[in-house]
């Protein structure tokens, strides 16, 4: 009984956070106006979550292609469809790869500096005072930070697509030997802009989302002490980490399943 006890009560914890995550959603939305009537504090929180995301974003991209050349040139010589290499890895990268790991290195970067810098605003009281003076603290710091990484994500994700192709054009064509125009035609006649780029897109604005809303609810919820805001950040990556990962299952099902 005792595990049918535990089972329940962790069920019960996730339908109640579930609850309360989307009823901050709808916070966020309903005090958006500030972001779009002050665009420059989304602009600002799109430079901290994005450009400054930038770096790691293209050197994991560049290695992630790199990569994916060297495995792909392999298997694909098997079957004597190297010519195929540039298909294959753009592929990989639109449809999977580029919008999850992109979203995975989002969350372990910009996702936790989120929860971090909520969390320490609201441990020094600064959420407080805004109260106080009758400054909403969602509609003046969640909200930019919430539309910032929603609308950061599919750019990084571009970014990262974009760096993967080149580093497997690296590998295939300048190491390996492969001819750079059928690399390049393959991928042009074969990559569809709605089955293969959209969906890639959309991948990654769920993504956006959903790293997003846990950044910035674990730290708007999160201890006012030090031990409160470690706890937040860690997990932020954690949760963020799962539901990446369970939401490319349910889109890619969607999407990609005749």
């Amino acid at each position: 009984m005792t595990i049918f006890h535990t089972i329940g009560r962790q069920t019960l914890n996730f339908i109640q956070h579930l609850g309360s995550i989307s009823l901050f959603l709808l916070s966020i939305l309903r005090a958006s106006g500030t972001s779009i009537a002050r665009p420059r504090l989304t602009v600002r929180q799109m430079y901290f979550a994005g450009v400054m995301s930038i770096l790691i974003i293209a050197v994991s991209g560049v290695f992630v292609g790199m990569v994916l050349g060297l495995q792909g040139y392999t298997q694909l010589n098997k079957f004597k469809a190297a010519d195929a290499l540039g298909f294959a890895v753009a592929a990989g990268l639109l449809r999977e790869l580029g919008p999850v790991l992109a979203a995975l290195l989002f969350a372990s970067s910009a996702g936790g500096a989120m929860t971090s810098e909520i969390g320490l605003m609201k441990t020094t009281e600064q959420l407080s005072a805004m109260d106080v003076m009758a400054v909403n603290p969602v509609a003046r710091v969640v909200a930019p930070r919430f539309w910032a990484g929603v609308i950061s994500m599919p750019f990084l994700a571009a970014i990262f697509n974009v760096c993967g192709i080149f580093g497997a054009y690296f590998i295939g064509v300048k190491h390996l030997g492969l001819d750079g125009g059928i690399f390049w035609s393959q991928m042009q006649s074969n990559i569809d802009w709605s089955y293969d780029v959209l969906n890639g897109i959309i991948k990654s604005v769920v993504f956006g989302i959903a790293v997003t809303l846990i950044a910035v609810y674990n730290g708007f919820n999160s201890r006012a002490t030090p031990e409160g805001i470690l706890r937040a950040t860690t997990q932020t990556v954690v949760a963020s980490a799962l539901a990446i990962l369970g939401l490319d299952f349910v889109l890619t099902a969607f999407m990609f399943t005749e």
